[in-house]
């Protein structure tokens, strides 16, 4: 029996792979990461890379391959947070946090554990901040996050400095139409 070694992971058999993911999860993207080559530059210039268990590159060729559980229970579509720096990067122009977003999805929708804790809080909480403000408030979105594990002050310092180098606005910014991003959210 053939057999494809992926990196950082096991050794898989062919009659592991479905092709039918694969096309369903470029279906639910909108983009496509067939032409994805390989090349690196996504993973080299993700600022969370270091936290993730496989490379954005790694987790295109999971779903080219059609390695449904793998590619649904690693932490890395988890840890994304859609910046599009890897897209930006991508010579192929793969828009990669779509395809995250496409397999956070298909991970909820199978009740596939998630092996990051409280990570689907904090992205409720991003999601929270965009429908209230038409974009993130990240200082809002930090203390909500933070109060609801009952952990203020661990990062205190962290955000001190974020602060100081005016990462952090105190106040949030709004969209013009707020209430068009409320509807999409909606819908």
């Amino acid at each position: 029996m053939a057999v494809v070694t992926i990196p950082k992971g096991p050794t898989i058999r062919l009659s592991d792979l479905d092709l039918r993911f694969s096309k369903e999860i470029k279906r639910l993207a909108g983009t496509d990461f067939h032409a994805c080559l390989q090349c690196r530059s996504c993973s080299s210039g993700c600022p969370f890379s270091d936290y993730m268990d496989y490379m954005p590159n790694g987790v295109m060729r999971l779903v080219q391959l059609g390695l449904k559980a793998e590619a649904l229970a690693c932490n890395t579509i988890w840890i994304c947070v859609g910046c599009h720096t890897c897209t930006i990067q991508c010579p192929m122009a793969i828009d990669i946090p779509g395809v995250m977003d496409a397999l956070r999805e298909r991970a909820l929708a199978e009740h596939v554990d998630i092996i990051e804790p409280d990570i689907l809080n904090f992205h409720r909480e991003v999601l929270s901040s965009i429908e209230r403000y038409g974009r993130t408030h990240k200082l809002e979105i930090m203390m909500r996050y933070k109060l609801k594990k009952f952990d203020l002050l661990s990062d205190l310092n962290v955000g001190m400095r974020m602060m100081a180098k005016r990462k952090l606005d105190l106040t949030p910014s709004r969209v013009e139409r707020v209430g068009d991003v409320k509807k999409l959210f909606q819908e």
